[in-house]
């Protein structure tokens, strides 16, 4: 991404999406790829109480979205997300009870079930600052695209709180492995581009200046491809976590034969016949 987001990139329509949307993200939809740019470059794009609602609310809606086939999230001004807002969200939580306290932690962390429950794949852009709540939304999408130059950081335990926040204790192990994770969460350490490519959290690294349009592309391939069935994909791979082998082998045998039912597998059928390229049409 380039130092400064260029809301060419957005590609289609872009709307607010909710009351607070002109100062906390961008969002366009275009030939089912919506891109999600978080918009408050002159703080690295930090998370505040209402945005944390829009995008968990904002999520929760896209089960309903049938124009949107995949997300991209991205941050804008070279950096991804810095966490929560320290003045507008750690100033006033210190002056909270534990009950409120605890209708926060559960709302950021309804964010990520919405995240995870939502049947469209995230794609994560990740450049410059991804740290704390930042680090936690780009875990939670499906594939990471990252820089060379990004610096991703769990950064809960720099600030007094224990590193599992939003599921990270759950995720992140399964992405980069349980020593990995362990030392992320306890040190709260940055971890480079290379790194986080070596370690698995990365799909793959790429150019600040291409990034987000190399992840629009390879969003623009997932939304081509049989998209009831990648909301399949993405519901087992999440369910199958807290299942046995022989549980996980029988829920996939029904979820493919679901799918079996499905315009997709018919036509993809049909192609090959005709030697030709399958056209998707998501039913």
């Amino acid at each position: 991404m380039s130092d400064h987001t260029d809301p060419a990139l957005l590609a289609g329509n872009c709307v607010t999406a909710g009351d607070h949307a002109a100062v906390n993200f961008l969002w366009g939809v275009d030939a089912g790829v919506a891109t999600l740019v978080l918009n408050r470059p002159e703080r690295k794009n930090p998370l505040t109480f209402e945005s944390y609602a829009e995008l968990r609310d904002l999520f929760r809606k896209l089960a309903y979205a049938s124009d949107v086939k995949v997300v991209v999230i991205a941050g804008a001004g070279g950096n991804f997300c810095s966490g929560g807002d320290v003045h507008e969200i750690i100033g006033p939580l210190v002056k909270l009870k534990a009950p409120e306290l605890l209708m926060f932690t559960r709302m950021t962390g309804d964010l990520v079930k919405a995240m995870r429950s939502c049947p469209q794949p995230i794609i994560a852009a990740v450049d410059g600052v991804c740290a704390g709540a930042g680090a936690i939304l780009a875990m939670a999408s499906d594939l990471r695209l990252g820089t060379a130059r990004s610096k991703t950081a769990f950064l809960f335990t720099r600030v007094g709180l224990a590193g599992c926040d939003m599921g990270a204790c759950a995720i992140l192990p399964r992405l980069i492995g349980q020593g990995r994770a362990s030392e992320l969460l306890y040190t709260g350490r940055s971890m480079g581009g290379d790194e986080a490519e070596r370690w698995g959290f990365f799909n793959r690294l790429c150019e600040p200046g291409t990034l987000l349009a190399d992840a629009q592309a390879l969003a623009r391939e997932l939304a081509q491809g049989p998209t009831f069935a990648h909301g399949v994909t993405k519901t087992m791979l999440h369910q199958e976590w807290s299942m046995t082998i022989e549980q996980a082998i029988e829920a996939e045998a029904q979820a493919q034969a679901l799918c079996m039912l499905t315009g997709d597998f018919e036509r993809a059928y049909e192609a090959f016949v005709a030697k030709q390229r399958p056209v998707f049409q998501g039913d």
